[in-house]
């Protein structure tokens, strides 16, 4: 992957809407990989323009498939570009605008609690429903141990067909 994303790297490198960069989360990057919640390696993350939430890329990771997210970055709709906004998000631009930046805050922030609530509650089935995968292979790995040499036994007692 590392070799699709410098030839990117190098094909952006003139642009003045779309930054493509990397960042050595193991070194002087660490901070701000974990000011964005990277954990794990490579992750691709997709920044609006003034914004500080990044959104994660999951898509291929080759040149192709690459360039072709890169191709649709760039302006969006926003306060900056209402002239690329549908009528129904310039309503919402404009009504988000118009609150106070506490109010707007405090609404981003519910928002933003509401998901790591369900992300938790994501993460907790997911631990349950491992220690069940645990326990119930622990019990199958038993049978087999268990019943494994009287197969074995039983095949050897099976005449072998003339």
């Amino acid at each position: 992957m590392k070799p699709d994303w410098d030839t990117l790297e190098t094909e952006y490198k003139d642009s003045q809407s779309v930054l493509i960069a990397d960042v050595d989360c193991t070194a002087g990057g660490e901070p701000l990989c974990k000011k964005h919640g990277v954990s794990g390696y490579p992750t691709i993350k997709t920044f609006a323009p003034h914004s500080d939430e990044g959104d994660a890329y999951e898509g291929g990771r080759d040149l192709a498939a690459m360039r072709t997210h890169a191709e649709s970055l760039g302006p969006s709709c926003g306060l900056d570009n209402k002239d690329l906004c549908s009528a129904d998000d310039l309503a919402k631009l404009e009504k988000y605008a118009a609150m106070s930046p506490e109010r707007r805050t405090a609404k981003l922030t519910k928002l933003k609690n509401a998901i790591a609530k369900k992300e938790h509650e994501h993460e907790k089935l997911q631990k349950s429903l491992s220690a069940r995968y645990e326990a119930s292979n622990s019990r199958v790995e038993k049978l087999k141990e268990e019943y494994q040499p009287k197969i074995k036994m039983m095949t050897a007692a099976t005449p072998k067909p003339a």
